[in-house]
């Protein structure tokens, strides 16, 4: 029992640590994209003639309309971060859909101008249900019966490969690409915003 009590404060102290500590606490990050292209590397023969916006006949390529807002937390200045992503957009056929991941992001090349960082991470996707659709062919990507309103994916080997190029001291371009092979590959695009860090007041 007081094993169990030790090993609980020793979990709360290292969470206090790592979110609250002055000592490692960096910049925030946001990140506002525009939601995108999405890649079929295999193609989509069977379903291609229910995406309007694909950019082939076999829909490699397919259009996308929406928004990916993420927000980063460093652990490690420019280094090491925790970072969450969501996603709502029109998917491939035009409905509703969106995506939802959390994770760690370590920096793998950085100079003066950019920086690329990646992770791997749980990543959920999840979209109105296909089934409502003219010859839907169903490809057993995504769970979810006939009648059900929404279907859903869950990558447990999802992430983020993410170029930031530097465009002052709080802006970058950032682009990113979700290597989810062969379920989910997709690209966006946009800004991202480094928050200040507040200043202790002086008593």
């Amino acid at each position: 029992m007081k094993n169990n009590k030790v090993s609980d404060r020793f979990l709360i102290s290292l969470f206090f640590l790592i979110f609250f500590s002055e000592a490692i606490h960096t910049q925030d990050n946001l990140s506002f994209k525009y939601f995108g292209l999405s890649i079929h590397p295999h193609g989509e023969r069977d379903n291609a003639h229910l995406m309007p916006n694909k950019l082939d006949k076999n829909a490699y390529g397919v259009i996308n309309y929406g928004a990916a807002l993420g927000y980063e937390k460093f652990i490690i200045k420019d280094a090491l971060s925790l970072k969450a992503v969501q996603a709502l957009y029109a998917d491939c056929a035009e409905q509703f859909a969106g995506f939802s991941h959390i994770g760690l992001r370590a920096k793998i090349y950085g100079h003066r101008k950019g920086s690329l960082y990646g992770g791997i991470d749980p990543t959920l996707v999840y979209r109105k249900n296909w089934h409502s659709l003219d010859a839907y062919v169903d490809r057993y990507r995504f769970k979810g019966k006939q009648e059900d309103k929404w279907q859903y994916m869950f990558l447990w080997y999802g992430g983020e490969l993410e170029y930031r190029l530097r465009l002052s001291e709080s802006i970058n371009l950032a682009v990113s690409f979700i290597p989810g092979y062969p379920d989910l590959m997709s690209l966006s695009w946009g800004i991202s915003y480094h928050m200040p860090k507040k200043e202790k007041r002086v008593q």
